[in-house]
């Protein structure tokens, strides 16, 4: 890319393509899983160099859980491994990690896991890296919306103050700026379920390639399409 050419604040990514791919591999889902998970450390350092600020992953959504039993049991193991590996690599590259969903949700372990990279990259100044893990997005504002709701019923909210940043305030992504640009590997070319509040003008941006093959030169042309595309925000 051009010196000087617009890059996102905030990119989100649908991690697609993991099984697809393994498949077509010979190799079993876990596989693919396996392979995706080592792509995160690449992109990271990636986008962090491009000047990308928070760049958030889907690693595991809520109607993921639907997946068979076994295939669901080895990618929490993955997962909770693969909190150690980003606390290194956050450490190492100065970035902050959060994690985005319903955490209750999730296996002691896994909550666990979290809780400490969360804790020990706390104080980290460059990009944000959120790992969105039992998220999905209609959860998330049902989740806000009790919350919202209980603190009216107990006054510690003016009904006719709710604003959009109010009720911003109550989703998993509180302080977070919306993103600017979704990119969603592997051909599929919907949101499911993923920051829909978010996501209200962001621009969208769907490639064939399965996430184990997603580089940096894809990231790339990620990137030279936003930037070459107008922007109205709903103005003529």
């Amino acid at each position: 890319m051009e010196a000087g050419v617009q890059v996102p604040q905030h990119v989100a990514l649908i991690l697609d393509g993991n099984g697809r791919w393994a498949a077509s591999q010979g190799k079993p889902r876990t596989y693919g899983h396996m392979m995706g998970a080592k792509r995160v450390e690449p992109i990271c350092r990636h986008a962090d160099r491009r000047g990308v600020r928070y760049l958030s992953l889907y690693a595991f959504s809520t109607e993921n859980w639907k997946r068979p039993k076994a295939e669901v049991a080895a990618l929490m193991k993955l997962l909770e491994q693969y909190m150690g590996i980003c606390k290194r690599l956050a450490m190492e590259n100065n970035m902050r990690a959060k994690i985005i969903g319903d955490k209750a949700g999730l296996p002691d372990g896994l909550q666990r896991a979290g809780a400490d990279l969360e804790d020990t990259t706390a104080g980290n100044t460059g990009l944000t890296l959120l790992i969105c893990i039992n998220y999905g997005s209609r959860d998330e504002m049902l989740r806000g919306i009790r919350r919202l709701s209980g603190d009216v019923r107990d006054g510690k909210l003016d009904l006719e103050g709710i604003s959009e940043a109010v009720f911003s305030s109550y989703l998993d992504t509180a302080g977070i700026p919306d993103p600017d640009l979704l990119i969603r590997t592997s051909g599929e070319q919907r949101l499911s379920n993923y920051f829909l509040w978010q996501m209200a003008y962001a621009e969208l941006y769907f490639t064939d390639v399965p996430w184990p093959a997603f580089d940096e030169a894809e990231f790339d042309k990620a990137l030279e399409a936003y930037a070459n595309r107008e922007r109205r925000y709903g103005k003529l």
